[in-house]
Order: C-alpha cells, then structure tokens, then sequence
C-alpha cells in the first residue's frame, strides 16, 4: 500500500466496519459524521504541529484563519 493511501484504506476499513454493524439499517447523516470524525483529529494535529499557532495552522490546512476558527470552536478546540 502506497503511504498516501494508508488514510484513505483507514477510512474504507472503518466504514465496512460501520456498514457491517448496522446490519439491514440505513445510515442517516453519514457524510457529517464522516467529516466530523476526520475534521476534528485534523485540526488538532494541525494546531499541535503550529505549536497553536492559527495563521500557520491554516496555512498549512490551505484555509483561511477565520475558517479555521470557526472549525476550532464548532470542535470546541478553543
């Protein structure tokens, strides 16, 4: 497996996972929980690894310090 696509295998393997424990159910809101459950550990790695530093951290997701603002108080990671 290439290194690139060691996020996206992860991803995959947990939504079989998911898939597989909700048996005959139908998912609701899927899209939200998956980007939440990505957003969140990627902001927190991203803000850890600008020594919490907002303009960096944003720069370094390719958005805007107030979007990242925004996405660090809808976490409530500040």
């Amino acid at each position: 497996m290439k290194k690139n696509n060691i996020l996206d295998e992860a991803v995959r393997l947990s939504l079989d996972s998911y898939f597989a424990d909700l048996g005959d159910t139908e998912p609701n809101d899927l899209y939200d929980m998956v980007v939440g459950c990505v957003e969140r550990p990627l902001l927190a790695v991203a803000m850890q690894r600008a020594n919490n530093n907002q303009s960096r951290a944003a720069l370094m997701l390719g958005v805007t310090r107030n979007t990242l603002r925004k996405k660090l108080l809808a976490h409530k990671l500040i």
